[in-house]
């Protein structure tokens, strides 16, 4: 079943992934997004088939703004890929898709949600997202050649 939140204006949050304009997603994170600047489209297209997709529609219907979980739906999800068009901006639609994606039926028993972000920890704080507590247990690795060895 669509998970399907109506917004005020006549924006729309929906998690079905056929409704998802996948070039605009893909322009908008390989093309003007920090963290995913220059991603693949074939990439793009893997991570969105092996995820849970949120897309943010505006009024006419057109891709307005999207956001990923990488989940189980049972005990974790790290939240990836977020963002709203410019166009769309100001109108407290970032707040809302996180809110859609957190009351998800699907997702409301999850005991860990993680994320990654260089500029939206106010945002993310909101939600109560924070730093964690112990970074001594968090580790990661990275296969980008571009990217420094962490440390």
């Amino acid at each position: 079943m669509t998970y399907l939140i109506r917004l005020p204006d006549g924006y729309e949050i929906s998690d079905d992934a056929a409704r998802l304009d996948v070039e605009a997603v893909h322009a908008f994170i390989a093309g003007d997004s920090y963290w995913g600047m220059g991603r693949a489209r074939t990439d793009m297209v893997r991570a969105i088939a092996g995820s849970l997709c949120f897309g943010l529609y505006a009024p006419d219907g057109h891709q307005a703004g999207f956001a990923r979980l990488v989940t189980d739906r049972a005990l974790a999800a790290h939240l990836a890929d977020v963002f709203v068009l410019p166009a769309h901006r100001g109108r407290g639609l970032s707040k809302a898709l996180i809110a859609a994606m957190l009351a998800h039926p699907d997702l409301r028993g999850v005991e860990r949600w993680t994320l990654s972000t260089a500029d939206a920890h106010g945002l993310y704080a909101r939600f109560g997202f924070g730093p964690h507590p112990d970074v001594t247990t968090q580790m990661w690795r990275l296969k980008r050649p571009d990217t420094p060895a962490p440390g």
